[in-house]
């Protein structure tokens, strides 16, 4: 029975209160697996934080290499935007696919052969000879992107005491900003040096340095429970605070990545930024992303994504209409600071939301992140081709403000049926 079927249990009746931070005691993870030294547990912490940021960084690297791999493979940037939206369509299938079908494996086992999987599906990228080869190699990154962020969410409570958990997991979603910190720059720069080929080889060779990581740091962590896709099912149906979390992450990311697949033209076009400065910027935008990581880590996920969403609704408004190389500079730093807490406060919703069946809700808020980021980028792709490059994130901010209703709607009913005094 899942936690949103059983009776008086927390994860039943999301109405009752600001939900609690997810303990050992509470979660559908076993408490920490090993029994050796404090710091075997966060070295773990650690290789599936670099797990995350390596896969994060190859889902993303096309960001700033659209026009570098349009033009030497003949295609337009809206469709060299499909390199974003593919492995995003098939991490949201993989998801729950990958977290039910895991069943009795050992989760380090799982892990180890995703992120060999994305290893293998760059190196291929590096090589392809056309755009579809390309695409065929995308499709693999997604499966292990899908696959391996829906197993490590809820890994955290596995790997450190209870007390540390809100902190390990800001550490392991520490590694989605830190992507764009270093992974989506150092990929741009890489593109910009040595061509897009030498950057898709050298994240398969990172991906190759993070096996080994992930082989030598990780301990066995054997399954706690079978997961189905009726109790899946179950839980977005009977726990309404992990209906709208769900909600919640397809508004949100989806205006994200509307606009941010498209960050290059619109730094162009719109704030008239050359070309050569773009991935310092994005680098200055990732360095503000992994601040806004940390800032929201332990703090209440429904006010957090309340003022993530209602600034991002400004910020893509004005991104989309000021033109100049300050403002645009400023609302991109701005951006990358706000967007930040994202990940980390989805993730809290989520657990804390169902906190005896995190795994299966971290795997269908993973499953509506990948399959909003599918979504982003081909809304961009149809307003930058059919509009202008401001379209992309003016739509996006239309989002972003219906993710703020929807946040502020959820919070007032959880405050107005929680227990009277």
């Amino acid at each position: 029975m899942t936690a949103a079927a059983a009776p008086g249990n927390p994860a039943s009746t999301p109405e009752s209160g600001p939900p609690a931070a997810p303990s050992a005691s509470t979660s559908a993870s076993a408490p920490a697996s090993g029994t050796g030294p404090a710091w075997k547990g966060w070295a773990a912490v650690c290789a599936v934080a670099l797990g995350i940021f390596c896969l994060i960084t190859s889902e993303l690297l096309p960001v700033g290499l659209l026009t570098p791999v349009g033009a030497d493979l003949g295609v337009s940037d809206g469709t060299a935007g499909l390199m974003v939206t593919v492995p995003g369509l098939v991490a949201g299938f993989c998801a729950p696919l990958v977290t039910v079908g895991a069943g009795r494996l050992d989760r380090r086992l799982v892990l180890c052969v995703l992120i060999a999987l994305m290893a293998a599906a760059n190196l291929a990228a590096a090589f392809a000879p056309d755009f579809a080869v390309v695409l065929a190699a995308r499709l693999l990154v997604g499966v292990s992107v899908g696959g391996f962020w829906a197993v490590a969410g809820g890994l955290a409570v596995r790997l450190v005491p209870a007390h540390h958990v809100a902190r390990a997991t800001a550490l392991v979603f520490g590694g989605v900003p830190t992507a764009s910190v270093l992974g989506v720059p150092a990929g741009t720069l890489l593109g910009e040096l040595g061509g897009w080929r030498t950057a898709f080889a050298a994240v398969g060779a990172l991906g190759l340095v993070t096996l080994a990581a992930l082989l030598l740091l990780l301990p066995q962590l054997p399954p706690t429970r079978s997961i189905t896709f009726p109790e899946l099912a179950a839980l977005l149906r009977e726990n309404r605070a992990v209906r709208a979390g769900v909600v919640v992450t397809f508004l949100v990311v989806t205006g994200q990545f509307a606009a941010y697949t498209f960050v290059r033209p619109i730094l162009q076009d719109v704030s008239g930024i050359d070309a050569r400065y773009v991935s310092t910027l994005l680098l200055g935008y990732g360095v503000a992303g992994v601040a806004g990581n940390f800032l929201a880590g332990a703090r209440d996920a429904y006010r957090t994504l309340l003022t993530v969403s209602a600034c991002l609704t400004v910020i893509l408004a004005l991104i989309a209409v000021l033109p100049g190389a300050v403002a645009g500079t400023t609302l991109l730093l701005a951006w990358g600071l706000v967007y930040g807490g994202v990940s980390v406060s989805l993730q809290r919703w989520m657990i804390t939301s169902a906190p005896a069946a995190a795994e299966a809700a971290s795997s269908l808020m993973v499953a509506m992140f990948n399959l909003a980021i599918a979504a982003g980028a081909l809304l961009g792709g149809l307003a930058v081709d059919g509009i202008s490059a401001p379209a992309a994130p003016l739509s996006g901010a239309v989002l972003m403000l219906l993710a703020a209703g929807t946040v502020r709607v959820t919070s007032v009913r959880r405050r107005d049926s929680g227990p009277k005094g």
